[in-house]
């Protein structure tokens, strides 16, 4: 399995970014997708996720209302768009994949697979 995150950069406070995670070695139309993100000196942080189909997105509350995930199943591609960047949203943003299930699952250890990370730094 490979999980290979872009999209990041370096942005001002108010920015927007879209984040792409392409999955290949995977039945991707079978798992659930999930970010997450670790700033410096801090723990992993859970971030989204979408189910196989699409369904039963969850978000943090600190990312609620600015951020959106989804994804293309043909494409095998996962995606967060980031609106209203804040300079706390600076992070090592990962995607996640494992076997979908019902129910929240935010702990990173519920998750098998993991991809590279995407560095995200927003500026005040």
């Amino acid at each position: 399995v490979q999980l290979q995150a872009c999209g990041g950069g370096l942005v001002q406070a108010g920015d927007f970014l879209r984040l792409s995670c392409a999955a290949s070695g995977l039945a991707f139309s079978s798992y659930a997708m999930g970010w997450f993100r670790q700033a410096p000196g801090k723990e992993r942080e859970y971030v989204a996720q979408i189910r196989r189909r699409g369904g039963n997105i969850y978000y943090a509350d600190s990312v609620k209302g600015r951020f959106t995930i989804s994804r293309d199943n043909a494409k095998s591609t996962v995606y967060l768009q980031m609106n209203s960047l804040k300079p706390e949203d600076t992070a090592v943003y990962y995607c996640a994949a494992k076997h979908d299930a019902p129910g929240l699952q935010p702990q990173s250890s519920e998750w098998p697979y993991w991809g590279q990370g995407t560095q995200v730094t927003v500026s005040s």
